[in-house]
């Protein structure tokens, strides 16, 4: 059994995990959070939510209100927390210009479910839910 001192540098505590963000971080990571969309659906009595610039940010709620100020929050989290280390969050959605054009044939019975569906969905449109259901899940 050795008695030689580790060379290793000591792990963070859990104290440096919750230490707030300074308020310059805050104020940037809100007014970027602000910017991004947010897709909600009802499951299960509940409805959940996430960002679509940032997929795997989520949160729920009793209801939609309540879910999209969860997300939100949530959101403002995971940017204030990148800016922190130094990463570069992703810019929103709706500041990608769309310059590219994409067809597809459908059926007149596929397009009518589609549409069906975007407006189920609260989309506006069949281009904004494919969007969202082919950008939003990885």
């Amino acid at each position: 059994m050795s008695i030689t001192k580790s060379r290793r540098k000591p792990r963070k505590t859990p104290d440096d995990l919750r230490k707030p963000f300074s308020g310059e971080v805050l104020a940037e990571a809100r007014q970027l959070a602000h910017s991004y969309q947010i897709l909600i659906w009802f499951e299960d009595g509940e409805y959940y939510g996430r960002g679509l610039e940032l997929p795997f940010t989520a949160a729920d709620g009793e209801t939609p209100q309540a879910c999209f100020e969860n997300v939100r929050e949530a959101m403002i989290g995971t940017v204030a927390h990148m800016l922190e280390r130094g990463e570069t969050p992703p810019g929103a959605a709706v500041d990608a210009g769309r310059t590219e054009q994409v067809n597809v044939r459908l059926s007149a019975v596929e397009k009518l479910r589609m549409e069906e569906s975007a407006r189920a969905k609260g989309f506006r449109g069949i281009a904004d839910y494919l969007r969202a259901r082919a950008l939003g899940e990885q």
